[in-house]
């Protein structure tokens, strides 16, 4: 009558997957690139490129210099460096964009900064897409080595 599916359990922990969270903690500096499958929280600074098919968070301590290439952004820190964001961009009061934005859909509270061209829409999406799958196969192929 009711299902009672229970999830397998592989070396004693559920296959479902829970989500996962790479974080750069406040007083944490890190130079080179930053290449990740899930979501991204960077409260302290990077010199260099975020990429990620999750989501990028950098919260009002957060620096990036550098670009940024990911599905997903909510800012409230700076960057200073081109973002392209394949889907959401949420910018908050406090964020400072120093460089181009492309986007598909943008959101801006009062207070944010933007010092650079905005491109956004469909035609922006598959570009910022393209780009990606560039950046990934270019990383497979090094992984290769």
């Amino acid at each position: 009558m009711f299902n009672n599916k229970t999830a397998k359990k592989v070396n004693g922990s559920s296959s479902a997957q829970s989500p996962s969270l790479n974080m750069i903690s406040e007083g944490t500096n890190l130079k080179g690139t930053l290449n990740s499958e899930n979501d991204i929280r960077i409260a302290g600074k990077i010199e260099g490129e975020a990429i990620s098919k999750g989501k990028l968070i950098i919260t009002s301590t957060g620096v990036v210099k550098g670009d940024a290439r990911i599905t997903d952004a909510d800012i409230a820190g700076k960057i200073e460096g081109n973002l392209r964001v394949s889907g959401k961009l949420n910018l908050r009061q406090t964020a400072i964009i120093n460089g181009d934005i492309y986007t598909k859909t943008l959101v801006v509270e009062e207070g944010a900064q933007i010092n650079g061209s905005c491109h956004m829409g469909v035609e922006v999406t598959a570009k910022v897409n393209e780009a990606e799958n560039k950046v990934s196969a270019k990383f497979k192929t090094q992984e290769g080595k």
